[in-house]
């Protein structure tokens, strides 16, 4: 899973811990100096991969760019099967659009 830095609370980490969940959520600098001013008892740092932090960011914007198709933005579609056939339409036209290379 991953996160913005608006979700790096310690509440957060713990119950995503508590519960084995794998994520990866940048620290923000203010709660980065807050840990290393309290020496010992700040904890450790937290964990951070930027490699799954940039998927995260691409997926994000790929999404984004989806819901630019009305009918996945607001999900008309009462079946489930038939949203899918409308993402997939919508990703196809995203993958053969000339501003997808961007």
């Amino acid at each position: 899973m991953g996160g913005d830095k608006a979700y790096s609370s310690h509440r957060n980490r713990c119950y995503l811990r508590r519960r084995q969940i794998k994520h990866t959520i940048p620290e923000p600098k203010d709660q980065r100096a807050n840990r290393r001013r309290r020496g010992s008892r700040g904890g450790r740092p937290a964990g951070f991969d930027k490699k799954k932090y940039g998927r995260r960011n691409e997926v994000e914007r790929t999404i984004n760019r989806l819901k630019h198709s009305r009918a996945v933005a607001t999900r008309y579609d009462k079946r489930a099967y038939v949203f899918h056939g409308t993402v997939t339409v919508a990703s196809i036209r995203l993958w053969l659009s000339p501003w997808a290379s961007r």
